[in-house]
Protein backbone atom coordinates (compact mmCIF):
# COMPACT_ATOMS: atom_id res chain seq x y z
CA UNK A 1 0.00 0.00 0.00
CA UNK A 2 1.31 3.43 -1.00
CA UNK A 3 0.13 6.81 0.30
CA UNK A 4 -1.10 9.32 -2.26
CA UNK A 5 -2.05 12.92 -1.51
CA UNK A 6 -4.39 14.36 -4.14
CA UNK A 7 -5.44 18.02 -4.33
CA UNK A 8 -8.66 19.17 -5.98
CA UNK A 9 -10.08 15.84 -4.92
CA UNK A 10 -13.78 16.59 -4.65
CA UNK A 11 -14.68 16.30 -8.33
CA UNK A 12 -13.44 15.65 -11.85
CA UNK A 13 -9.99 14.19 -12.39
CA UNK A 14 -9.06 14.55 -8.71
CA UNK A 15 -12.08 12.55 -7.61
CA UNK A 16 -11.34 9.89 -10.21
CA UNK A 17 -7.74 9.65 -9.00
CA UNK A 18 -9.09 8.99 -5.51
CA UNK A 19 -11.61 6.45 -6.78
CA UNK A 20 -9.08 4.37 -8.73
CA UNK A 21 -6.40 4.56 -6.06
CA UNK A 22 -8.84 3.53 -3.34
CA UNK A 23 -10.11 0.65 -5.49
CA UNK A 24 -6.63 -0.79 -5.93
CA UNK A 25 -5.92 -0.58 -2.20
CA UNK A 26 -3.75 2.52 -1.81
CA UNK A 27 -4.09 4.97 1.07
CA UNK A 28 -5.52 8.27 -0.19
CA UNK A 29 -5.38 11.69 1.44
CA UNK A 30 -7.91 13.81 -0.44
CA UNK A 31 -7.37 17.56 -0.13
CA UNK A 32 -10.02 20.07 -1.18
CA UNK A 33 -11.66 23.37 -0.29
CA UNK A 34 -15.01 21.64 0.18
CA UNK A 35 -15.88 17.99 0.03
CA UNK A 36 -18.60 16.32 -2.04
CA UNK A 37 -20.96 13.41 -1.52
CA UNK A 38 -19.02 11.40 -4.08
CA UNK A 39 -15.76 11.95 -2.21
CA UNK A 40 -17.34 11.15 1.15
CA UNK A 41 -18.67 7.87 -0.22
CA UNK A 42 -15.15 6.73 -1.15
CA UNK A 43 -14.23 6.52 2.53
CA UNK A 44 -10.75 7.96 2.03
CA UNK A 45 -8.98 10.39 4.37
CA UNK A 46 -10.38 13.83 3.55
CA UNK A 47 -8.72 17.13 4.41
CA UNK A 48 -11.29 19.80 3.66
CA UNK A 49 -11.39 23.61 4.03
CA UNK A 50 -7.89 23.84 2.55
CA UNK A 51 -7.37 26.90 0.34
CA UNK A 52 -4.09 26.19 -1.43
CA UNK A 53 -3.39 29.87 -2.10
CA UNK A 54 -3.25 30.40 1.68
CA UNK A 55 0.05 29.87 3.49
CA UNK A 56 -1.96 29.52 6.72
CA UNK A 57 -4.14 26.73 5.31
CA UNK A 58 -1.12 24.91 3.93
CA UNK A 59 0.65 25.18 7.30
CA UNK A 60 -2.46 23.79 8.98
CA UNK A 61 -2.56 20.86 6.58
CA UNK A 62 1.12 20.09 7.21
CA UNK A 63 0.49 20.20 10.94
CA UNK A 64 -2.43 17.79 10.70
CA UNK A 65 -0.41 15.38 8.58
CA UNK A 66 2.06 15.29 11.48
CA UNK A 67 5.01 14.05 9.47
CA UNK A 68 3.08 11.31 7.66
CA UNK A 69 5.11 9.90 4.79
CA UNK A 70 3.78 10.56 1.27
CA UNK A 71 4.75 8.29 -1.61
CA UNK A 72 3.07 10.30 -4.37
CA UNK A 73 1.99 13.94 -4.23
CA UNK A 74 -0.50 14.77 -6.98
CA UNK A 75 -0.89 18.52 -7.53
CA UNK A 76 -4.20 18.40 -9.36
CA UNK A 77 -6.21 21.43 -8.17
CA UNK A 78 -6.63 24.21 -10.70
CA UNK A 79 -9.03 26.64 -12.34
CA UNK A 80 -9.73 27.65 -15.94
CA UNK A 81 -11.05 31.08 -16.87
CA UNK A 82 -11.07 31.91 -20.57
CA UNK A 83 -10.43 35.50 -21.64
CA UNK A 84 -9.10 36.59 -25.00
CA UNK A 85 -7.37 39.75 -26.15
CA UNK A 86 -10.61 41.66 -26.71
CA UNK A 87 -11.90 41.05 -23.17
CA UNK A 88 -8.60 40.69 -21.33
CA UNK A 89 -9.07 40.40 -17.57
CA UNK A 90 -5.85 41.04 -15.66
CA UNK A 91 -7.40 40.09 -12.30
CA UNK A 92 -8.35 36.72 -13.77
CA UNK A 93 -4.82 36.19 -15.04
CA UNK A 94 -3.41 36.94 -11.57
CA UNK A 95 -5.95 34.59 -9.96
CA UNK A 96 -5.03 31.76 -12.32
CA UNK A 97 -1.33 32.26 -11.61
CA UNK A 98 -2.04 32.07 -7.88
CA UNK A 99 -4.13 28.89 -8.12
CA UNK A 100 -2.53 27.06 -11.05
CA UNK A 101 1.16 27.92 -10.69
CA UNK A 102 2.01 29.30 -7.26
CA UNK A 103 -0.24 27.12 -5.07
CA UNK A 104 1.24 23.78 -6.26
CA UNK A 105 4.74 25.13 -5.71
CA UNK A 106 3.84 26.36 -2.21
CA UNK A 107 2.31 23.02 -1.29
CA UNK A 108 5.17 20.98 -2.71
CA UNK A 109 7.75 23.05 -0.85
CA UNK A 110 5.79 22.62 2.39
CA UNK A 111 5.51 18.84 1.95
CA UNK A 112 9.11 18.08 0.98
CA UNK A 113 9.80 16.89 4.57
CA UNK A 114 6.99 14.32 4.11
CA UNK A 115 8.64 12.91 0.99
CA UNK A 116 11.46 10.39 0.95
CA UNK A 117 13.82 8.73 -1.50
CA UNK A 118 11.59 7.05 -4.07
CA UNK A 119 8.67 9.45 -3.59
CA UNK A 120 7.11 11.07 -6.66
CA UNK A 121 5.61 14.47 -7.37
CA UNK A 122 2.95 14.89 -10.05
CA UNK A 123 2.31 18.28 -11.64
CA UNK A 124 -1.03 18.31 -13.44
CA UNK A 125 -0.55 20.86 -16.19
CA UNK A 126 -2.11 21.14 -19.65
CA UNK A 127 -1.20 20.91 -23.31
CA UNK A 128 -2.54 24.46 -23.46
CA UNK A 129 0.64 25.38 -21.60
CA UNK A 130 2.80 24.19 -24.49
CA UNK A 131 4.30 27.15 -26.37
CA UNK A 132 5.15 25.10 -29.44
CA UNK A 133 1.71 23.48 -29.55
CA UNK A 134 -0.20 26.78 -29.31
CA UNK A 135 -1.87 27.17 -32.69
CA UNK A 136 -5.13 28.83 -31.59
CA UNK A 137 -4.13 31.61 -29.17
CA UNK A 138 -6.67 33.00 -26.66
CA UNK A 139 -7.08 31.86 -23.02
CA UNK A 140 -4.21 34.07 -21.86
CA UNK A 141 -4.45 33.48 -18.13
CA UNK A 142 -4.88 29.72 -18.36
CA UNK A 143 -2.13 29.23 -20.93
CA UNK A 144 0.32 31.52 -19.14
CA UNK A 145 -0.29 29.98 -15.73
CA UNK A 146 0.18 26.45 -17.08
CA UNK A 147 3.47 27.41 -18.75
CA UNK A 148 4.63 28.72 -15.37
CA UNK A 149 3.44 25.55 -13.64
CA UNK A 150 5.31 23.34 -16.10
CA UNK A 151 8.48 25.37 -15.54
CA UNK A 152 8.07 24.93 -11.78
CA UNK A 153 7.75 21.19 -12.31
CA UNK A 154 10.88 21.09 -14.45
CA UNK A 155 12.89 22.99 -11.84
CA UNK A 156 11.57 20.73 -9.08
CA UNK A 157 12.73 17.70 -11.07
CA UNK A 158 16.26 19.11 -11.04
CA UNK A 159 16.30 20.43 -7.48
CA UNK A 160 14.90 17.25 -5.93
CA UNK A 161 16.81 14.68 -7.97
CA UNK A 162 19.59 14.49 -5.38
CA UNK A 163 16.91 13.50 -2.85
CA UNK A 164 15.87 10.73 -5.26
CA UNK A 165 12.43 12.28 -5.75
CA UNK A 166 11.10 12.17 -9.33
CA UNK A 167 8.71 14.65 -10.90
CA UNK A 168 6.26 14.15 -13.79
CA UNK A 169 4.55 17.00 -15.63
CA UNK A 170 1.28 15.55 -16.93
CA UNK A 171 -1.48 16.57 -19.33
CA UNK A 172 -4.69 14.60 -18.71
CA UNK A 173 -5.98 14.91 -22.27
CA UNK A 174 -9.24 16.62 -23.18
CA UNK A 175 -11.50 15.21 -20.49
CA UNK A 176 -15.27 15.42 -20.03
CA UNK A 177 -15.37 17.36 -16.75
CA UNK A 178 -17.00 20.51 -15.49
CA UNK A 179 -13.81 22.44 -16.28
CA UNK A 180 -14.24 21.64 -20.00
CA UNK A 181 -18.03 22.04 -19.89
CA UNK A 182 -18.20 18.27 -20.39
CA UNK A 183 -16.82 18.60 -23.90
CA UNK A 184 -18.33 15.83 -26.01
CA UNK A 185 -15.02 15.36 -27.84
CA UNK A 186 -13.27 14.52 -24.59
CA UNK A 187 -12.37 11.23 -22.99
CA UNK A 188 -13.88 10.09 -19.71
CA UNK A 189 -12.17 10.82 -16.39
CA UNK A 190 -11.83 7.05 -15.96
CA UNK A 191 -9.84 6.70 -19.18
CA UNK A 192 -7.71 9.74 -18.42
CA UNK A 193 -6.76 8.67 -14.91
CA UNK A 194 -6.01 5.14 -16.04
CA UNK A 195 -3.42 6.61 -18.41
CA UNK A 196 -2.13 9.07 -15.81
CA UNK A 197 -1.55 6.29 -13.30
CA UNK A 198 0.41 4.39 -15.94
CA UNK A 199 2.62 7.45 -16.42
CA UNK A 200 3.15 7.66 -12.66
CA UNK A 201 4.20 4.02 -12.57
CA UNK A 202 6.59 4.72 -15.45
CA UNK A 203 8.17 7.73 -13.71
CA UNK A 204 11.70 7.31 -12.37
CA UNK A 205 14.87 9.35 -11.85
CA UNK A 206 15.97 8.77 -15.44
CA UNK A 207 12.87 10.33 -16.99
CA UNK A 208 12.11 12.85 -14.23
CA UNK A 209 10.96 16.21 -15.58
CA UNK A 210 9.21 14.73 -18.63
CA UNK A 211 6.10 16.49 -20.03
CA UNK A 212 3.71 13.63 -20.82
CA UNK A 213 0.23 13.25 -22.27
CA UNK A 214 -1.83 10.71 -20.31
CA UNK A 215 -1.61 8.43 -23.37
CA UNK A 216 2.19 8.28 -23.07
CA UNK A 217 3.05 10.82 -25.78
CA UNK A 218 5.91 13.18 -24.85
CA UNK A 219 4.65 16.71 -25.45
CA UNK A 220 6.62 19.70 -26.76
CA UNK A 221 7.44 22.57 -24.44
Amino acid sequence: MSTYLVTGANRGIGLEYCRQLKKRGDHVIAVCRSTSDELKNLEVSVETDVELTSETDIAGLVERLDGQSIDVLINNAGIAESFGLDNLNIDSIRRQFEVNALAPLRLTRALVPNLKAGSKIIIMTSRMGSIEDNTSGDSYGYRMSKVALSMAGKSLSIDLKHRQIAVAILHPGLVKTRMTNFNTQGITPEESVKGLLSRIEQLNLENTGTFWHSNGEILPW
